[in-house]
């Protein structure tokens, strides 16, 4: 077999230099914030061919979500030479078998390299991986690195983060902590002015073709993520993004104290499958203090009850999603029986589930729209449920282009969805006890009952199902 030499047939560009000299000296996490087109994945497939070969393990190549990876990674070509990115990065003449299928390939030597996606990181098989790019990852889901962290650190791996800018989420987050970090962190954000890679004049010629496809002022934050390396504009589609900036500047994200005195009510997203999210809120006379929040997949119920009880607050109610009393009575698939074995669970753990008004999706947005400048969010403990909040966007469709109707469900949608309870259940519902006439009171107690004081006849009358889903 002819001698082949890694990198095959390419080398860093002037500015992809720094990086790659950080990892042949040791480096074993690095964060590069590029702009678009600037070969941030040419980078990491190269880097990768010579870690499988120096050490035979597993290694992944993790795009936001899987359906993601065959077109971006996995079938994309060189525009330079016709030639696929992985046979350029990975020679045939290295590998045992190729399985386009799962976008697998096994080496001569043992080891393994895949493309894989951030929306199944706690599914994939075999063994643990020793080096994981994670591409795209201001668009990722968080949670991804947070399970493979001591994967990759019991094993000595490498993780390297590519990414355009996409606002002030866990992308810029992690960026700040790796510049305090430099003697185990490599960290750089590089525009087109840096890298001059590509003109000025060709990035105005697509402004003005994005102008015309999202509007000039989506378009020209489009620009500034994609090609100033922007972390100040607008993430695309955001549904609650300017009302989040809003009360950063009004520095209502900051320390916010429980107040023993009053009741903490939850808010949870009661889906049909295991992930689940509950934000921790207390009515105050000025507004909403929201204090805290969770959120998890694959536990049962009982976990979040014991995550109640650990954080010691005096509860109020549990609000859930007023179709989850639909699927308590329907009897159309075991999904549904589930969602009816999941409010029964609550109610048999002591928690004190109510209704909140049914209500479509986008009554619900606007009604998060409503809610944000009245709260108050503790910067440190929901942290993570604020980004989910500033990720949650329309989807858009690459053919109209347009974007649609509906949210695009990723993995910020459950975070979202729960806060969209909180907002649906302080409004009319929840008044701070100082605030509340006793005729107030009663008329509460008439118009809202927790499920388990419903009759099944009571029930029955007020959960027909509806023709009409958004």
């Amino acid at each position: 077999m002819a001698e082949i030499i890694l990198p095959n047939n390419w080398e860093p560009r002037d500015y992809q230099q720094p990086v790659w000299n950080a990892l042949e000296a040791g480096i074993r996490r690095a964060i590069c914030i590029w702009h678009r087109r600037a070969g941030k994945d040419d980078v990491c497939l190269h880097w990768a061919a010579i870690s499988a070969m120096e050490r035979p393990a597993t290694y992944w190549h993790m795009l936001p979500e899987y359906a993601q990876g065959r077109k971006a990674i996995w079938a994309a070509v060189n525009p330079h030479t016709g030639r696929r990115r992985i046979d350029e990065a990975f020679p045939k003449e290295l590998r045992a078998t190729t399985n386009e299928q799962e976008m697998f390939i096994r080496f001569k030597n043992g080891a393994t390299w895949q493309v894989v996606g951030s929306d199944r990181y706690d599914s994939a098989v075999g063994s643990p991986p020793a080096g994981v790019t994670f591409s795209e990852w201001a668009l990722a889901n968080p949670a991804a690195y947070a399970y493979l962290a001591p994967i990759l650190l019991e094993n000595n791996g490498w993780a390297l983060f590519i990414t355009t800018s996409r606002g002030r989420n866990h992308a810029k987050s992690m960026l700040d902590m790796a510049r305090a970090e430099p003697d185990t962190w490599f960290s750089q954000v590089l525009s087109v002015d840096d890298t001059k890679a590509i003109s000025r004049e060709a990035v105005e010629q697509q402004r003005k073709e994005y102008h015309g496809i999202y509007g000039e002022e989506d378009g020209d934050a489009l620009i500034e993520q994609e090609y100033c390396c922007s972390f100040d504009a607008a993430v695309l589609g955001s549904y609650y993004g300017k009302e989040l900036s809003k009360a950063e500047l009004d520095g209502r994200i900051c320390r916010v104290d429980y107040d023993p005195e009053r009741p903490v009510h939850v808010s949870w997203d009661l889906g049909v499958s295991d992930n689940m999210s509950l934000w921790f809120f207390q009515v105050v006379p000025d507004g909403i203090n929201v204090i805290d929040h969770y959120s998890a997949n694959g536990y049962a119920i009982g976990h979040y009850v014991d995550i109640k009880k650990q954080k010691a607050y005096t509860y109020g109610d549990d609000w859930v999603p007023h179709d989850a009393k639909v699927r308590d009575l329907s009897d159309l698939g075991d999904e549904r029986k589930l969602a009816r074995q999941r409010l029964t669970v609550m109610i048999d753990l002591g928690l004190k589930p109510k209704l909140v008004p049914m209500h479509r999706v986008h009554d619900g947005i606007n009604a998060v729209r409503v809610t944000l400048p009245k709260c108050r969010f503790d910067k440190e403990k929901t942290a993570k449920g604020l980004l989910s909040l500033r990720e949650y966007r329309k989807e858009y469709d690459e053919k109209k282009r347009v974007f649609k109707t509906t949210p695009l469900h990723n993995w910020a949608s459950h975070d979202a969805d729960s806060f969209r309870i909180l907002s649906m259940a302080w409004r009319g519902e929840i008044v701070p006890p100082a605030e509340k006439t006793q005729a107030e009171i009663e008329a509460a107690k008439q118009s809202v009952k927790a499920i388990g004081n419903y009759t099944i006849d009571e029930l029955w009358k007020q959960t027909k199902p509806r023709r009409e889903r958004v």
